[in-house]
């Protein structure tokens, strides 16, 4: 008697996730085009099970079958940067060393923390976000993710533009509270050659 092989088991949306961060940072890197991105993101999203989301990733680097485990994110540890600020803005682009963990306080201020061209230390970087009156933008990179659900606004709202499933880009933790501020997390826009 034979037995009969075992059905292939569904991929989670986690899985479907890490394939579309591999394949972002792979139009990021040049290695394939806009129009190579589109057409990949439509049959990872559309993906059931694991043999479907394999050919998409066929021709990149590395091992299609490792975006089917995910890599256990170390929680940061050590002491926080605190950023402060009252009625000012408090501003933070460019190139700048990101620490593991920031807590940042704004009384009546507006917020802007732009990551893209930071240069981070670790792969998941905590931020405590206390804020008073003034909203507050992330900036994150095109590899990022982003878990909002520890933070809570009062009169503002929170928005996030990106992935909270953990994949193979740096991982954001965002907590803490909102006052009447709002906070967005996003990633730059594009604009043609400008990223805004």
């Amino acid at each position: 008697m034979t037995v009969p092989p075992r059905p292939e088991i569904r991929i989670s949306d986690a899985d479907r996730e890490r394939a579309a961060a591999r394949l972002r940072a792979a139009m990021s890197e040049g290695r394939i085009t806009m129009v190579e991105l589109e057409e990949r993101l439509a049959t990872v999203y559309a993906a059931r099970f694991a043999s479907e989301l394999l050919p998409p990733l066929k021709d990149l680097p590395g091992d299609p079958r490792d975006v089917m485990t995910a890599a256990p994110l170390s929680t940061p540890v050590g002491p926080p940067l605190v950023l402060r600020t009252g009625m000012g803005g408090l501003r933070r682009v460019g190139p700048w060393r990101v620490p593991p963990r920031l807590r940042v306080q704004s009384t009546m201020g507006a917020v802007l923390l732009d990551f893209t061209r930071a240069e981070l230390t670790h792969p998941v970087v905590e931020i405590e976000l206390e804020l008073g009156a003034g909203p507050a933008r992330i900036l994150v990179p095109e590899t990022a993710t982003a878990d909002v659900e520890g933070l809570h606004a009062g009169l503002g709202m929170v928005r996030s533009r990106v992935s909270c499933v953990p994949a193979e880009g740096p991982h954001f933790r965002i907590y803490g509270r909102a006052g009447l501020g709002s906070v967005v997390v996003r990633r730059r826009y594009r604009i043609g050659a400008l990223r805004l």
